[in-house]
């Protein structure tokens, strides 16, 4: 696995590709590297779908005819579809300005799932039985409702002792947003960023110590790359070839990693439920919920766009949504 997989590739100064076309206009935009991984990805398969077809040389019947390919034929679940549907409305809406009319689309199937959680015995049993540096992270998913892009990507200078504050620097949406710092993690994370210091002071030492800096601030801040707040919180345990740069750099862990060792823990733990990494997220919310909080409080906390998504979460509290008890009880 590429230790900096998710680092923006190089593009040239001039496109003349259509598709680096695509990507210089979505990061000029200032979209996050995954929503450009994922339009990227649903607008190749477009094209290849109609024959390597120019898409301003297509329109509205060739979206329905994907749309409705990927719904009846390739069975995508109705998530899949809306994902595929917003990457072709940027498409033609932004960056084509075709824009596209009312669309008359066969919709895949929406599955209304509960979301997994862990009852906080359950979370703990779990973490416990993860080796360190990863069990740090768990309990920052599980703490703090951190996703597993968003644990492995912190930096130092994201950790607010004094406010009892993480802060999540371009979250989903390439939104950042501050959530809740758990005092029962604080002094191991002193302990992790000890670590850091002194990893970091010894590639120093070197000829190394650059970290990756996103959106060109390595232009804007050319000292700050080798500046201790900017380090990952988590580094790699080894130096990388940077692919694109060629700059020999400590990047953080690898989200497989992580997720790898969670998934082991719950099975040492002997937890017998279909759990990742997210599941953690997930009982971060409904925990915050059980105990009373403001779903709006909660929708922050999360970065949740909308609402709707947060009160998913309400189907799992132990009362049920209007507080109801079984009468066998």
């Amino acid at each position: 696995m590429n230790e900096m997989d998710d680092i923006p590739s190089n593009l040239p100064t001039r496109p003349i590709k259509f598709m680096h076309k695509v990507r210089a206009d979505i990061r000029a935009r200032n979209y996050a590297y995954k929503t450009e991984k994922t339009y990227t990805h649903w607008i190749k398969r477009y094209i290849r779908y109609h024959n390597m077809t120019p898409p301003n040389k297509m329109g509205d019947m060739h979206v329905e005819q994907f749309l409705h390919h990927l719904s009846v034929v390739a069975r995508v679940s109705a998530g899949t579809q809306k994902t595929a549907l917003n990457s072709l409305a940027y498409l033609y809406n932004k960056f084509l300005e075709q824009p596209l009319g009312k669309l008359n689309i066969t919709h895949a199937k929406v599955s209304q799932k509960v979301p997994v959680v862990f009852s906080h015995k359950e979370a703990i049993k779990i973490i416990d039985s993860i080796l360190p540096p990863w069990n740090l992270m768990t309990k920052i998913m599980y703490g703090s409702g951190l996703r597993t892009s968003e644990v492995i990507s912190l930096r130092i200078k994201d950790i607010d002792f004094d406010r009892d504050m993480i802060v999540v620097r371009s979250g989903k949406g390439g939104k950042d947003r501050r959530t809740v710092l758990p005092e029962s993690i604080v002094e191991e994370l002193s302990e992790q960023i000890n670590h850091t210091a002194k990893l970091h002071a010894a590639d120093l030492a070197n000829g190394f110590g650059s970290v990756y800096m996103p959106n060109a601030l390595n232009k804007k801040y050319p000292s700050a790359a080798k500046e201790l707040a900017w380090q990952y919180l988590f580094p790699s345990y080894k130096l990388s070839v940077d692919p694109r740069s060629k700059i020999i750099r400590r990047h953080h862990v690898h989200d497989r990693a992580l997720q790898k060792n969670v998934k082991k823990a719950i099975q040492i733990a002997q937890i017998p439920k279909h759990a990742s990494c997210h599941t953690f997220r997930h009982s971060f919310a409904t925990n915050l919920l059980e105990k009373g909080n403001d779903i709006r409080t909660v929708q922050e906390l999360l970065g949740h766009a909308d609402v709707k998504t947060t009160e998913i979460y309400t189907h799992v509290l132990h009362k049920g949504v209007l507080g109801v008890k079984s009468p066998i009880d």
